[in-house]
């Protein structure tokens, strides 16, 4: 059993329920089937192979689901690719996943046409719903008249799927994972969230992000829950998706429920479908937390904490804990995983004493694709070691203190500061540049950029921020400046950002 049998044994259990909803279009489960075996034999038409790499650059629909099963179906592997990336950032996906096929939404068909240009490998780019550049495919010409199940044996050690992560280095890096460590994530989380058949669930976060791909979406088609996606997120709207759909779970980063809070007359819109909620992505304060179990009118509330590594298994704080423990990010591990706390020796950590999470078990990634290096970092005696420094209380619960990897989590977007720090020292007129993350109520951090500009020289924040958008996604590029003449630094000569994030914690003086 895996994540495309247990889509055919639904479809077979029962036809016709549905099990996508998307933009008032609707899919049975059997028809949900019959389009993804539609497509699978398209894709095998055009030559793709078990084990070969299907990108995915789409935004939450309904074509994405069916592309993702599809690929599934034929042992393909994965790679989905977050929408919001500029050219040369999916230029690199592209190539270091050594994808050779690529399905994208016709909206960012320009993006992929300027991204692939001096990709040998990338044979066809099949796009959504109709192709307008000549050389490309459109969806519907794609599919297949054949309804049968592709008849690909697939094994659950054969690789599913590469989420990419952004590392230190500024490189995004693919956490590789098989089908029986997806399968076993879809498997805990039905259990951790007792989720039911009868379960409707909401699909409003980035479907190309591990936690609403691998925590929701594929257990919604694995149990044979209905799945209700929306493409974006807009707070008035997507509360009355969750009334007129009768959504019975909800799962959201803090930047989400913190709009929720802020819409007006909210107690007019009917949100008492809702069973459970989940969040994660980024941390949510005690006081956001209880509003919005205020909101939903259910304490039934989980906090789900981590990583794309982990498959994204790590630990979570159950809706009692909440009562009493609210504010923490978790004590009890995902299922098939434990986790501990440990200081540089690899010891566990005493009660208050600052280590790194590392966690281990059947769920974790397999490696980073094709970095050796980077791997045997991550991965050391079994143990994934996350970068994330943390605390154990005197009952066990764990809270994450700081970041090693100095990632800002921006709207539950993570952005790797030496990422945005070398597209600005790109700028002729930066000498050198430190970015760090401040707070905002909106967004929990915003990006900020500490900038030192050449003697004689002046920048202005509109011209840095213009030079950024052409080399960074939206949500990467700075949306806070300051100019200072010198970066502080320590006697080896690293920038101390912990000074930095002490000065200015608040709004900058521009």
């Amino acid at each position: 059993m895996n994540i495309t049998s247990s889509l055919a044994l639904n479809a077979r259990r029962h036809p016709e329920k549905i099990a996508v909803t998307f933009q008032g279009r609707e899919h049975t489960y059997q028809q949900f089937n019959e389009k993804v075996n539609r497509l699978a034999h398209g894709l095998a038409s055009i030559g793709l192979k078990k084990g070969e790499k299907l990108a995915l650059m789409m935004k939450n629909s309904d074509y994405f689901a069916i592309s993702y099963f599809a690929a599934a179906k034929l042992g393909a592997v994965i790679v989905p690719i977050n929408f919001r990336l500029v050219a040369r950032e999916v230029n690199y996906i592209l190539k270091q996943s050594d994808s050779v096929v690529v399905i994208c939404d016709q909206e960012l068909e320009g993006i992929i046409n300027e991204a692939s240009e001096d990709i040998l490998a990338i044979r066809d780019v099949i796009v959504t719903p109709k192709a307008t550049f000549p050389e490309y495919l459109s969806y519907e010409n794609v599919l297949s008249d054949n309804t049968e199940e592709p008849g690909v044996e697939v094994l659950g050690t054969d690789d599913l799927h590469i989420l990419y992560t952004s590392g230190t280095t500024g490189k995004p890096k693919g956490a590789l994972f098989d089908h029986q460590r997806v399968f076993k994530v879809a498997i805990g989380t039905t259990g951790l969230l007792g989720l039911q058949v009868e379960d409707r669930l909401l699909h409003v976060a980035p479907l190309f992000h591990c936690a609403q791909l691998c925590l929701f979406l594929i257990p919604g088609f694995f149990l044979g829950a209905t799945n209700v996606i929306e493409q974006d997120f807009h707070p008035v709207e997507t509360l009355k998706t969750i009334e007129k759909e009768r959504v019975t779970l909800f799962f959201g980063v803090p930047t989400m429920y913190n709009f929720f809070t802020q819409v007006p007359n909210v107690d007019q819109i009917d949100l008492s479908s809702i069973k459970r909620c989940g969040y994660g992505a980024a941390p949510m304060s005690p006081e956001l937390v209880k509003k919005s179990i205020e909101l939903f009118n259910t304490d039934q509330f989980y906090n789900l904490c981590g990583l794309t590594e982990g498959g994204p298994t790590g630990i979570y704080l159950t809706p009692a804990d909440h009562k009493t423990k609210i504010g923490k990010s978790g004590k009890w591990p995902t299922l098939f995983t434990e986790v501990k706390v440990v200081n540089d020796r690899d010891e566990q950590v005493s009660v208050g004493e600052v280590g790194e999470l590392i966690l281990r078990g059947e769920t974790i990634m397999k490696e980073y694709y094709n970095k050796q290096e980077e791997t045997a970092k991550t991965l050391r005696d079994g143990w994934l070691y996350t970068g994330d420094l943390a605390t154990v209380d005197e009952d066990g619960y764990i809270s994450l203190v700081d970041r090693r990897k100095d990632m800002v989590i921006t709207g539950g977007e993570n952005v790797y500061s030496v990422e945005v720090e070398y597209a600005l020292d790109e700028h002729p007129l930066i000498v050198e540049s430190a970015v760090i993350g401040t707070p905002d109520p909106k967004w929990g951090e915003l990006v900020t950029a500490v900038v030192v500009v050449k003697d004689g020289e002046q920048l202005k924040e509109d011209e840095i921020e213009a030079f950024c958008r052409q080399r960074l996604a939206g949500y990467k590029v700075p949306k806070k400046f300051l100019f200072i003449d010198q970066l502080p630094r320590n006697a080896s000569g690293k920038i101390q950002k912990f000074k930095l994030r002490e000065q200015y914690t608040g709004d900058l003086v521009n």
